[in-house]
């Protein structure tokens, strides 16, 4: 809707408007032939329970407890997860936390002991962020400014630590039917190597046509996501094409550069940065207007009740920051924001603790009045309610909140895209009870 609006007022693709990154390692708008492709494919394959679309070759995580619960062929017996928490990110997280305790086995690759990784069988942690390397591969792709930025690990691990690259691809052997012993090194050559005969082959690659071999060797001094990395750069929209392009961008360059290269400003892309079938922007498809009517049915809510949607704070991301000290100290920020006019109408004062009820369950939690929120809206941020038993978050535990999503139903999805419907539902609130 946010391109819609750019179309409609003539900013799309313009300065001011919604523009596309170039981003230095690539993506699907700077591969293939310009200006067309497949287009978005999804409903490849449903699910087993609820017969749920995929999309973009995910299915729900609103569906996670349901194909655990259920038995039959392909019912969800074990479980990996990787610095998750969805009991507490999901819709109706108590039915999934009932779910994996029930799972035969479970592993989680964490730091911390939490609501979901206290159902784990094995916790294997994994490095700090300042004893790994970091590449911001996805929120590039979203950025106001052309940049390309690595940091180096600033601390060495401890002896005997295994980065988490090296035990994804040992769990990765072992679902395989391999043993937790398969070489590492092995399996990272593979990896690298399926990248490199897949981009040679790739008609809009700028490595197509080389010989395979021959580009591994320019990989060869290094290892793991580095040389992923280096391989993504140098066949990227600015990259050297192993010598084809003198000057163009590696990762020797980046890491000679520790403030990153200023690629440029965003230009104006279209039309080449469309993949449609058409060529064409593809401003009400099929999917998207065919849904149109049930969007309407829904903006109908009854009398008294406001709508919740969630918000983020500078010092919350998620729930993995509520452990920390520093960011929790001072005001409680697990709030319920409403308007004055309805705090008024509600008989409520700021500071007092409210409930609020959904259809799928209710929470209680102080509340805050504040002319930053329109009348008929209660805002909730996610993440909080750490105050179930078996998670060792001392500092969480003591500044709990609480989960927002008690208020979600797991059975609710945006029909296109299979998200859980965590924003926009009609609650009711209260003052709580003595």
């Amino acid at each position: 809707l946010v391109d819609v609006i750019n179309v409609l007022t003539g900013h799309l693709d313009q300065p001011g408007g919604a523009m596309f990154t170039r981003a230095a390692t690539g993506s699907p708008h700077t591969r293939g032939t310009p200006g067309r492709g497949k287009g978005v494919r999804f409903g490849r394959r449903r699910s087993r329970v609820r017969d749920v679309p995929e999309v973009y070759g995910e299915f729900p995580a609103a569906c996670l407890a349901e194909e655990i619960e259920t038995p039959g062929d392909g019912q969800i017996r074990a479980l990996v997860t990787v610095a998750g928490n969805p009991v507490l990110s999901t819709p109706n997280g108590a039915r999934l936390d009932r779910a994996l305790a029930s799972l035969d086995f479970m592993v989680s690759l964490d730091i911390y002991v939490n609501e979901t990784t206290r159902h784990a069988d094995v916790i294997l942690p994994g490095l700090s962020p300042l004893e790994q390397s970091h590449y911001d591969v996805i929120l590039r792709q979203l950025a106001i400014r052309n940049v390309a930025t690595y940091s180096p690990p600033t601390f060495d691990p401890p002896a005997g630590q295994l980065p988490e690259w090296q035990t994804v691809l040992r769990l990765a052997a072992i679902v395989a039917g391999q043993d937790g012993d398969a070489d590492v090194a092995a399996l990272d050559d593979l990896v690298v190597t399926q990248r490199v005969e897949h981009d040679v082959a790739s008609p809009g690659s700028l490595i197509h046509g080389r010989d395979p071999a021959e580009i591994l060797a320019h990989l060869a001094a290094r290892r793991g996501p580095e040389r992923l990395l280096d391989l993504m750069l140098r066949t990227g929209p600015y990259g050297d094409a192993f010598g084809v392009k003198p000057g163009g961008l590696t990762l020797a360059a980046l890491e000679a550069s520790p403030h990153g290269i200023d690629l440029g400003p965003l230009e104006p892309r279209i039309p080449e940065v469309l993949r449609t079938p058409s060529g064409k922007i593809e401003l009400a498809p099929e999917p998207i207007a065919g849904d149109v009517e049930r969007l309407r049915a829904a903006l109908a809510r009854p009398d008294g009740q406001l709508m919740l949607i969630g918000r983020r704070d500078l010092r919350s991301n998620n729930s993995w920051m509520h452990n920390l000290r520093v960011l929790v100290k001072g005001n409680p920020r697990c709030t319920a924001q409403i308007n004055p006019a309805d705090a008024a109408r509600l008989a409520i004062a700021d500071g007092e603790l409210a409930r609020v009820t959904s259809r799928a369950g209710a929470i209680e939690l102080p509340v805050e009045v504040t002319e930053a929120i329109m009348p008929g809206v209660v805002s909730i941020p996610h993440g909080w309610g750490h105050d179930l038993p078996g998670v060792r978050l001392g500092v969480a535990a003591a500044h709990a909140g609480a989960n927002s999503n008690r208020l979600a139903d797991e059975m609710a999805l945006d029909p296109l895209s299979g998200n859980a419907v965590l924003n926009g539902l009609a609650v009711t609130v209260e003052r709580a009870a003595p």
